[in-house]
């Protein structure tokens, strides 16, 4: 450790040189032996285990604070059979004495991609022998240290006592080493991944270059389980003063990728000594990152009282304390501290991210308090609520419509209440539009109904009508309105004709039923219907007023668009064993380390750091109105039937795991709110009710640069 030079935590190397040369020296004689005698050249000298000197390695308190590297030397990709097997040898005996010591973390260096068509053979070969490693330790992580893009001649590049070079030429093809490609690499980590079955062990270590790849590439590295970022001398550019700096298009991916719920480590290679490490007892000064408030940085030279009072003032920039041995650590540092805040949207999910959660079922489910109180969390969603009632009632009164209620009032529901926000909001928008409401209130949860009534009594001055009951059994507003003491009487179970007459068990007075002028509702899912607010709400259309009558929302319409979310795919698939509906259940998840497939191109004045616009696409839409009587009361389902096909162009290969539902609403008039990724921004920003939904693939699809097309279907039940 380096705590003069402020580092969280240091690298060491596996093995000493005299381990390469051991290596290389038996490797040496078997292919020299296997030449004069008769004997089969593929088999392999058996690397002996171990030994003190080879490693400085040993179990203590400080090994939760290194990372291990395993020896950069290995070649598990070769395709010379004797190369590959005495890696994986090498390998394993690293990966089993760092689980023996307690290590977390090893780094391993990834493939070689030069060897022209071989190359997905050595990939592969390379994923087993990684496949292997994690099968040593029940704890222990492994980093595939990765380029970020692939560029022919750096797997050129001379590590020290390399067995590559011993490969025999009758096992290298001749031709091509590759080309520039900005996903070679992630290829090579998607073949990795799927071959060690979306291990939760195995990580991605990623060199960050010093010109950077297309937009689409980096988005693909942020789906992926980053655990560490590397970053050389050449990666940095120096300033005017000399001192080491990044690039904006670095310093917007790194401020992106540090947004991530895990964010990655970061690590200086060849950046210079560091200091204090052959003279632990030689004083530095601490970088920290801050601004240093003191000319010079000296503290002999503080500022008098006066002096700072002037420069608090002052409207310049104070200049960065740019002084001290590690220059390149104190710029991160100061990167770091410039970082933007999270959005509301981001506080309100921390520890939600990725996380695999089943939608709600109110229909069929009486919902605890607190998930309620999560939701009512959300101001946004009700304070366009709000204004979409007040817009309504003003709407109403400005018409001279005729209302539905004896006493003149205009008729207002609120079914599925639950402990009452919207009720709140309905007699707040009454009062501050000036207009006179009859308010009920329809809410099936007897947990729920209690606390209403307690709201009733307490801040609504009775001035709501309570029923407790399904929404779909309600026979509607009634005339005069039930007594409290009658509230949840099973007559209120049972469907009548909307107008029909009925009895007051309380007051065994006969009881009218009229019309709802304006229904409001929030039955709405992360993919608008998949709660059935259509089905809900097809019994309560009949009661709504023919002719003026209005719903809040009015209509609603979901979306979908394909993703890359391996985070997601092994979780379902971890659940597979012991739930084997996992992967064809959808789920209600605030995506997070994900990739879009689908996007636009960029526009002509798009940054080239500027994440590409998805293409979403209209699944389907429910609209609801007094004209949509017929349909909701004709006996069948089938008008809540929905199928779309859609094609989406998938301009870059990638692997599709699920695809993302989005959706938005017509409150009423021009009152919308939104989960759509390029509307909600615009419609409903903030708003924290709803996490997208995602519906998952069984197995993945590995998609080329082309056109992806799908069939999907909404069911009405019969019955």
């Amino acid at each position: 450790m380096s705590p003069n030079g402020s580092y969280l935590f240091c690298l060491r190397p596996y093995d000493r040189l005299k381990t390469a040369i051991r290596v290389l020296a038996l490797l040496s004689s078997h292919l020299s032996e296997s030449k004069y005698e008769n004997c089969d050249e593929n088999l392999t000298p058996t690397i002996p285990a171990l030994s003190a000197t080879d490693t400085p390695w040993s179990p203590r308190e400080t090994i939760s604070q290194l990372v291990g590297i395993a020896s950069p030397w290995i070649d598990l990709s070769s395709p010379d059979p004797v190369v590959y097997d005495i890696s994986r040898q090498v390998l394993e005996l690293e990966i089993s004495y760092a689980a023996f010591s307690g290590l977390g973390n090893v780094v391993v260096p990834g493939p070689k991609l030069q060897y022209g068509s071989s190359h997905g053979q050595g990939i592969a070969q390379y994923a087993y022998a990684i496949q292997e490693a994690l099968t040593l330790s029940n704890y222990t992580q492994i980093l595939i240290h990765l380029p970020m893009m692939y560029y022919p001649d750096q797997d050129g590049e001379h590590v020290q006592g390399s067995l590559s070079p011993f490969a025999r030429p009758e096992y290298i093809e001749e031709g091509s080493r590759g080309k520039h490609d900005f996903l070679a690499t992630w290829d090579a980590w998607h073949i990795i991944r799927s071959i060690c079955n979306y291990n939760v062990r195995l990580f991605v270590a990623l060199s960050i270059p010093r010109h950077l790849p297309a937009i689409h590439a980096q988005m693909r590295w942020h789906s992926e389980p980053l655990r560490l970022l590397s970053l050389t001398a050449q990666t940095f550019l120096p300033n005017r003063d000399g001192c080491p700096v990044l690039t904006k298009d670095h310093q917007a991916l790194i401020h992106r990728y540090m947004r991530l719920r895990t964010p990655p480590w970061i690590l200086l290679c060849d950046v210079g000594p560091i200091p204090g490490l052959d003279n632990p007892e030689t004083e530095f000064a601490q970088p920290d990152g801050f601004i240093d408030k003191s000319p010079g940085g000296d503290p002999e030279l503080l500022p008098t009282p006066a002096e700072a009072s002037y420069n608090e003032h002052r409207t310049s920039k104070p200049a960065v304390n740019n002084k001290g041995p590690v220059p390149h650590l104190l710029y991160i540092r100061n990167l770091q501290q410039k970082s933007t805040p999270l959005t509301i949207l981001e506080q309100f999910g921390a520890g939600y991210e990725d996380r695999l959660q089943g939608p709600l079922q109110p229909l069929s489910d009486n919902l605890e308090s607190m998930t309620y109180e999560v939701f009512e969390k959300d101001p946004v969603k009700y304070d366009l609520y709000e204004a979409a009632i007040r817009r309504a009632l003003a709407d109403w009164t400005a018409a001279g419509k005729t209302v539905s209620s004896p006493s003149g009032n205009i008729v207002v529901a609120v079914v599925g209440a639950g402990r009452g926000p919207l009720v709140s909001r309905a007699l707040r928008a009454s009062e501050d539009a000036g207009v006179k409401i009859e308010l009920w209130a329809v809410e099936k949860n007897p947990n729920a109904f209690i606390l209403l009534q307690r709201h009733n009594e307490l801040e609504w001055n009775n001035q709501v009508h309570l029923v407790q009951c399904d929404m779909r059994s309600w026979t509607g507003p009634s005339h005069p309105p039930p007594h409290p003491d009658n509230y949840s009487h099973p007559l209120y179970r049972h469907q009548h004709p909307a107008s029909s007459l009925t009895t007051d068990h309380h007051t065994h007075q006969q009881k009218s039923h009229y019309r709802i002028d304006i229904l409001i509702s929030e039955l709405l899912g992360s993919f608008a219907d998949n709660e059935l607010s259509p089905e809900c709400l097809d019994g309560m259309i009949p009661l709504l007023n023919p002719t003026h009558g209005i719903s809040i929302p009015t209509s609603y319409t979901s979306y979908l668009t394909p993703v890359a979310a391996p985070r997601l795919h092994g979780d379902i698939a971890s659940r597979t064993a012991n739930d084997p509906t996992a992967p064809n259940t959808p789920y209600v998840v605030m995506l997070h380390r994900f990739d879009y497939l689908s996007t636009s191109p960029p526009l002509a004045d798009t940054h080239p750091s500027t994440p590409l616009d998805p293409i979403v696409q209209e699944a389907w839409s429910f609209s609801h109105a007094p004209s949509m009587i017929r349909n909701s009361t004709c006996g069948s389902n089938k008008h809540n039937m929905r199928s779309v096909r859609l094609a989406f162009p998938t301009p870059h290969r990638g692997c599709l795991h699920g695809l993302a539902g989005y959706f938005s609403a017509v409150l009423y008039a021009d009152i919308e709110l939104s989960t759509h990724p390029l509307t909600m921004k615009d419609k409903s920003p903030d708003m924290m009710s709803w996490f997208p939904i995602y519906f998952p693939l069984k197995f993945y699809l590995f998609l080329f640069r082309t056109s992806l097309s799908f069939y999907d279907i909404r069911w009405g039940d019969e019955g």
